[in-house]
Order: C-alpha cells, then sequence, then structure tokens
C-alpha cells in the first residue's frame, strides 16, 4: 500500500505541474507568430483538388 500512496502523492503534486507545462507549450506553440499562415494551409487540404 505504501507504494501506491507514493504514487498518488507524485502524481498530485508533480504531476499537474507536467500537465500545466505541457498545456502552457501547446498553448504557446499554436499562437506563436507565423503559425496562422501554417493553420489556413492546413485547413484547406481537404478542399484541394489534386
Amino acid at each position: 500500500m505504501e507504494v501506491y500512496t507514493a504514487m498518488r502523492h507524485f502524481a498530485d503534486s508533480w504531476g499537474l505541474l507536467v500537465m500545466v507545462l505541457f498545456f502552457t507549450g501547446v498553448v504557446v506553440f499554436a499562437f506563436r507568430p507565423g503559425s496562422r499562415q501554417q493553420a489556413e494551409e492546413a485547413a484547406r487540404i481537404p478542399l484541394k483538388d489534386d
């Protein structure tokens, strides 16, 4: 039962920190300068006639 408790404490503290950092990284990546053009090009892919 001690292993479960240790893993639970780890997930409650460091796990939350890792998830917050990952979320912040995704938001920064999505809103970085120059990403609008790439997103618009990717959105047009299904509409292309090849």
